[in-house]
């Protein structure tokens, strides 16, 4: 009897060691119920990730953003030390972006048909060291010479005209420097001879941009040159890079200043040696300027090139903002030589028809609507169309950068366009495809893409503003 009790509590314990057993897994079970609790949240933080990845990385970035330009604004009205020189610390943004750009040499690359090759297809230095500026040909052209009317070709107008620019009742600038010009005169100037009589500025003795003996000299002695100018006490001055020796004897660098630009760059020590150069540039001081509106006085070196050099052959103008960085004799060759040109100027990067750039004047600010719209009702009175191609050329022009040859055609267009500048507005971009459609015979002009200017010239901004001219 107690035996079969002993047996029945072995039962028992068997039976509890079985329950046992169930206990242990159901405590295993509840530790796989918690590890799917653990891998759910996990679930739940990646998704949330995914679905809000962008709020966590603009939200800091934008409020890092916030700090800086709050930052920026307390430096900048902070008060300046005595020590500190105002433009420099009004121009700092702007010198950093320069320097930036300053005396690189790198080329400017495109991709064509899937090969990348260089904007401007330059030749290599040795190539360039022997390169001979080519005899100029007997022209085909049917322009074979041109006359400048000056005061002694036109009766005594009573009154005269002022040497300084005033705003006439018909919205033009002329003075004696440019010599008065009806609209009955400004046709007849369009139409191509053999000889052509047209204004072209330095239309009187006492007309203004007056410039000494020895620069006249000099200037006379240049065969190629290469011009920019800076008045009003404008940008400042950047030596020319990439050159060869054969350029260096060769062209003819010169900077036109004013006595405001001469004070300014002074200032900066940047002064004029003894024998008149700055580096590379020879600085011609202009002196007595015609126009109240500096930049109607640089359209003068930059358009009017065959008249301040009588004896050169070729120019290329450079516009102050910019740095000159490949060798003269090269971009000729590149840019004119190669391809039968006689005037080579950009493309405009971001428009192509006139109208068009019109409106964008306009909205930045950079002319009067009702100047504008004069020059405009007179273009479309005299049939200009809409087209964004002339003669297979892009109608519209960024004219930073302008390489041509002397030739009587070419240096009839340059005084034709410039006349349109002082009737209109300064905008050049406005009244270049007027004369390129007007003057039909003009054909061989190169039109080269944004790619090849960018290759011609580091571009470093405008430093400052010109001041105007006082009367």
């Amino acid at each position: 009897m107690f035996n079969n009790n002993s047996i029945s509590i072995s039962v028992s314990d068997e039976e509890s060691d079985e329950l046992g057993r169930m206990r242990v897994r159901v405590r295993r079970k509840r530790k796989k119920l918690g590890h799917r609790f653990k891998n759910e949240f996990v679930r739940r933080v990646v998704r949330n990730l995914v679905k809000y990845w962008a709020l966590l990385i603009f939200v800091p970035a934008i409020c890092l953003l916030l700090y800086e330009a709050w930052s920026i604004g307390w430096r900048s009205t902070s008060p300046v030390s005595k020590s500190e020189k105002p433009s420099l610390v009004n121009n700092a943004s702007t010198e950093k972006k320069s320097e930036a750009n300053l005396n690189r040499l790198d080329p400017t690359t495109r991709i064509i048909h899937g090969i990348r090759q260089r904007c401007l297809p330059i030749l290599p230095p040795e190539e360039l060291e022997h390169l001979e500026v080519p005899l100029r040909k007997d022209s085909s052209s049917t322009v074979k010479k041109l006359v400048y009317r000056t005061e002694n070709d036109d009766p005594p107008l009573l009154g005269g005209y002022n040497s300084m620019s005033e705003e006439h009742t018909d919205v033009t600038r002329f003075n004696m420097f440019t010599g008065n010009q009806t609209l009955d005169q400004r046709g007849e100037m369009f139409k191509v001879n053999e000889t052509v009589t047209i204004n072209c500025g330095f239309y009187s003795e006492i007309g203004g941009f007056k410039i000494s003996n020895e620069d006249k000299k000099y200037m006379q002695s240049c065969d190629i040159v290469v011009s920019t100018c800076a008045f009003g006490g404008g940008d400042d001055l950047y030596q020319p890079i990439g050159m060869s020796e054969a350029s260096l004897r060769k062209v003819c660098y010169v900077a036109f200043w004013d006595e405001d630009t001469v004070s300014t760059q002074e200032s900066a020590e940047h002064k004029i040696g003894e024998d008149g150069f700055i580096g590379k540039w020879r600085i011609v001081v202009v002196r007595d300027l015609p126009f109240v509106d500096q930049r109607l006085n640089g359209k003068i070196p930059k358009m009017l090139a065959h008249r301040l050099f009588p004896l050169s052959k070729y120019s290329i103008w450079v516009d102050s903002k910019s740095q000159f960085r490949r060798d003269p004799l090269g971009v000729l060759e590149a840019l004119l030589w190669r391809t039968n040109s006689v005037l080579a100027i950009s493309e405009h990067g971001a428009r192509s028809s006139v109208y068009d750039e019109a409106k964008a004047v306009v909205h930045k600010n950079k002319a009067k609507p009702e100047e504008v719209e004069v020059q405009l009702s007179q273009y479309r009175h005299d049939g200009l169309p809409e087209d964004k191609r002339f003669n297979g050329k892009k109608a519209l022009a960024e004219a930073s950068v302008i390489v041509r040859e002397h030739t009587p055609l070419t240096n009839m267009f340059m005084c034709l366009w410039f006349n349109e500048v002082v009737r209109f507005t300064s905008r050049d971009q406005l009244s270049f495809p007027y004369v390129l459609w007007r003057l039909k015979v003009l054909k061989n002009i190169n039109m080269f893409p944004v790619c090849t200017r960018k290759d011609l010239v580091n571009s470093m901004g405008h430093i400052r503003k010109a001041k105007p001219l006082k009367i």
